[in-house]
């Protein structure tokens, strides 16, 4: 047995042991705590001190792109006024680009940004496909189409007049898609339909073999492969059913349609739309994030937002 004074000092003894331990354990659980961990770059970027003539410049540019012409000493002023109180946010910029794309509030020109807009976009689309023919060029057309109905249908010639109205009504919508993607009756898919699909592109691209290699240079940004032009040129030429992209067509018109609609000519529309105002084409990532703006419905008004806001747009990185 212990004795009193060997009982205290053994307890002494294992109070000291449980301490150490105890303090061990602390340490231990400390040193196994994960630090939190900071990613550098990942801040969001501060506009102070950006020069006016900077945001100038942005509004500038946003007016010629989307407008076809300079923004007037009121628009700037308010314009540049309301980006540098929000200090150059995304959502001011997104304010900006939507308003000039969408607004129909009534202009002094008896217009609105809306329907300059849409002529733009009219404009920027018959540079793409049609040589950036003028509209008198097109009414010509349109004048020889309704005379060669007149004189098909005086001499009872059925077929040819078909053809004739036929061709008429190609050439009337294709001058008409201005306005009806304005009012929001088509979008931007149907617009590149009607582009080629026209006396005017039949002309600038003569015969079935020039006509299959411009629409896929136009629409998709290359040119078909052997088998693609095979089953393309079948379609157009001899009304051969076929099958491209998943999708089959048997005659020039659907094969208009079902190009015009491809997921190919979705990332064409991509990589024309940063062409075209960036200057350069997407990368993998911006083509991928461009694709997602167009959505299904292929809302080029959500793809140009997404460009014009950017830094590199704006001239801000």
């Amino acid at each position: 047995m212990f004795c009193r004074t060997e009982h205290w000092e053994h307890c002494a003894t294992l109070r000291a042991t449980g301490w150490w331990l105890l303090m061990g354990t602390v340490l231990a659980l400390a040193a196994c705590r994960k630090e939190p961990e900071v990613i550098g770059g990942n801040q969001a970027p501060t506009y102070e001190g950006v020069p006016t003539v900077l945001v100038e410049n942005y509004v500038h540019r946003l007016f010629i792109d989307l407008l076809g012409r300079e923004p007037l000493d009121a628009e700037m002023s308010a314009e540049v006024g309301a980006l540098e109180s929000a200090g150059l946010s995304m959502a001011s910029r997104t304010a900006l680009v939507q308003k000039v794309m969408t607004s129909t509030a009534f202009l002094a020109d008896d217009s609105s940004y809306r329907n300059k807009f849409c002529t733009r976009l009219y404009e920027l689309c018959k540079a793409r496909f049609l040589e950036g023919v003028s509209d008198a060029v097109i009414d010509g057309y349109i004048g020889n189409a309704q005379q060669q109905a007149l004189a098909d249908s005086l001499d009872g010639n059925t077929s040819g007049l078909n053809a004739a109205n036929t061709e008429l009504g190609r050439l009337v919508a294709l001058k008409r898609s201005r306005t009806d993607l304005r009012d929001g009756l088509i979008g931007i898919t149907e617009m590149m339909r009607r582009m080629v699909l026209n006396a005017v592109y039949d002309e600038i691209n003569m015969n079935s073999f020039n006509y299959v290699n411009a629409t896929f240079d136009n629409l998709l940004l290359r040119y078909p492969t052997d088998a693609e032009f095979a089953i393309a040129y079948g379609m157009v030429e001899h009304n051969t059913a076929g099958v491209l992209f998943g999708q089959s067509a048997q005659n020039k018109g659907e094969y208009a349609a079902l190009l015009s609609a491809s997921a190919e000519a979705r990332e064409g529309l991509v990589r024309w739309s940063y062409a075209t105002f960036m200057g350069r084409l997407p990368d993998t990532g911006e083509t991928v994030s461009g694709l997602d703006a167009l959505g299904p419905s292929t809302d080029i008004e959500a793809l140009l937002l997404q460009v014009l806001t950017t830094d590199e747009y704006a001239n801000l990185n």
